[in-house]
């Protein structure tokens, strides 16, 4: 598995993040994954050589954490854990620290490798709050209990609210895939002037792009509220997987390699998140890792993502 580094964490960061989302139950994906197929999963992806793997107490109210912690075992300080505050904590220290601190007892662990500010919202829509977050997430890097820190979600706005502080933070992890581009442009410069790097979640579109989804995959919720599975978009989203389709013939390759290779090509992209609770899927999108596409190949893949954000932009 190849790896990457990021600034103030001092182990390899595998270029394909394990995403703990599915392996607990939650209202996105049901109650669909026992706690044995979840641990086989986060097994399965430590045998892929995937070093870093990415959850949040929001996900399945702990559950996630807490399967996760168990699954690594004595593993769990060897590789890279991120994890989430949910944004309506109370904005004081002592409310932060007690958030990590719980997500500490879930996974049983001294320290995260990353803490991330969920989602910003209207919770930081003042100066004022942008500071005081900024302050909050610092103290609790020099603490020691979260190797460095980092933010989820933040557009342009949400980041320069945030002023010099931003330079407290290392990630901003963000939804990007062939479908969804729209942290690039004002967000992605100003990261990028930062040394913010991204964090892509949702590189494959939940699935779409892994160009497997059946009736009963479309009916989980989190694919449900997505617009990318319902018309006007669904048809043209499969434009594009058709697209990926032919490339993945070509290279002998599968359609989640292609559009996860395609991913990990773009600007100022760390790692890409890709989760699920089935281990043949995780074994197959690992090997993206050490794919590279052609010249040729990324431009048809950029090509037909331009015509469908452009449809998606004014729909």
């Amino acid at each position: 598995m190849r790896t990457t580094t990021c600034k103030g964490i001092d182990k390899p960061w595998s270029v394909i993040t394990f995403g703990c989302w599915q392996i607990a139950p939650s209202e996105g994906w049901g109650d669909v994954c026992s706690s044995a197929q979840a641990d086989a999963a986060v097994k399965t992806a430590l045998d892929s050589g995937i070093t870093a793997f990415d959850t949040a107490e929001g996900y399945g109210d702990g559950e996630s954490e807490r399967r996760l912690g168990k699954a690594l075992g004595h593993k769990k300080n060897e590789v890279i854990i991120i994890s989430k505050i949910w944004p309506d904590a109370e904005l004081t220290l002592a409310g932060y620290q007690k958030q990590l601190d719980n997500s500490l007892r879930a996974l049983d662990r001294d320290y995260v490798d990353v803490y991330l500010v969920h989602w910003p919202g209207s919770f930081f829509n003042t100066k004022e709050k942008s500071t005081k977050l900024c302050e909050i997430m610092g103290a609790l890097k020099e603490s020691g209990k979260a190797k460095t820190i980092g933010l989820s979600n933040f557009h342009s706005a949400d980041l320069l609210r945030l002023g010099e502080g931003i330079s407290h933070f290392s990630i901003n992890q963000i939804p990007y895939s062939l479908l969804e581009r729209e942290y690039e442009g004002e967000t992605r410069k100003i990261c990028q002037n930062a040394s913010l790097e991204y964090m892509a979640y949702s590189p494959t579109a939940q699935g779409l792009l892994a160009g497997r989804i059946d009736r009963d995959a479309k009916k989980f919720p989190a694919r449900e509220m997505n617009s990318f599975y319902r018309e006007p978009l669904y048809t043209h989203a499969l434009k594009v997987l058709d697209t990926v389709k032919s490339i993945a013939e070509e290279t002998q390759r599968k359609p989640v390699e292609i559009a996860l290779a395609w991913v990990l090509k773009q600007g100022n992209i760390l790692t890409a998140i890709v989760g699920s609770r089935k281990v043949d899927q995780i074994r197959e999108f690992s090997q993206a890792a050490n794919l590279e596409l052609n010249g040729d190949q990324l431009e048809r893949l950029t090509t037909a993502s331009d015509a469908f954000c452009q449809l998606a932009h004014s729909t």
